[in-house]
């Protein structure tokens, strides 16, 4: 009884400091965006090709969490206008904590998108919320189609639910039609876009998602 009661203490905590940020976030009129899923699925290089292509009206900003090194933030800082790296040591997720420490680095009233690249991780990062508009989480071809069975609750908790690396679809046994069944059992509002950063299919329905999304919050 103890444990459950310092579990609900911990995500009681972060709920008020995530409510706090996506008040600060609401004010500056921006999208902020939590993306999440396994390590390797493709978020680091699907925000190289995104940010390009939101252009530069509407500018862009990273918190890049890891849990040791600033690689991923490296490759991000030549094409966002901030990044900051947030290193979690041996944490599986970002908090609302670490995410309200970053907030006060960036100039948000110049932003128009605030990209959260979480830890990689199926499992934690599902049950912390960050203060974000929507919950981005990506699935690749190479994973595997029992994920979506396996870590349901990260994709019953999705705003748009995007398959990644789709050129491999030909070489690897990954049936689509299981994914869908799958998520139709469990999300059903969340859009679903198969998507290759490598050939570009699918970046026009991101992107067109993404605008529609910053509408709405503005």
């Amino acid at each position: 009884m103890m444990k459950v009661q310092v579990v609900q203490n911990v995500l009681k905590a972060n709920d008020a400091v995530a409510a706090a940020n996506r008040r600060i976030l609401g004010e500056a009129k921006l999208l902020a965006l939590n993306l999440m899923s396994s390590p390797g699925s493709g978020k680091t290089t699907l925000l190289e090709k995104t940010i390009p292509m939101l252009g530069s009206a509407c500018p862009s900003a990273v918190l890049v969490g890891d849990l040791q090194t600033t690689r991923d933030a490296e490759r991000l800082s030549s094409i966002a206008t901030d990044v900051v790296q947030i290193n979690t040591g041996t944490g599986c997720h970002l908090s609302a904590t670490q995410v309200a420490e970053a907030l006060t680095g960036l100039d948000l009233g110049r932003l128009g998108f605030l990209f959260i690249e979480n830890v990689g991780n199926m499992v934690c990062p599902a049950d912390f919320d960050l203060g974000e508009h929507r919950k981005v989480v990506l699935l690749s071809v190479p994973e595997g189609d029992d994920k979506v069975a396996k870590y349901y609750t990260l994709f019953q908790r999705a705003d748009i639910i995007l398959l990644t690396k789709v050129e491999l679809l030909s070489v690897l046994d990954f049936r689509i039609d299981r994914v869908q069944d799958d998520l139709a059992k469990l999300n059903t509002r969340a859009p679903f876009i198969q998507l290759s950063a490598k050939t570009g299919q699918g970046m026009d329905q991101w992107i067109t998602w993404l605008h529609q999304q910053r509408a709405a919050v503005r």
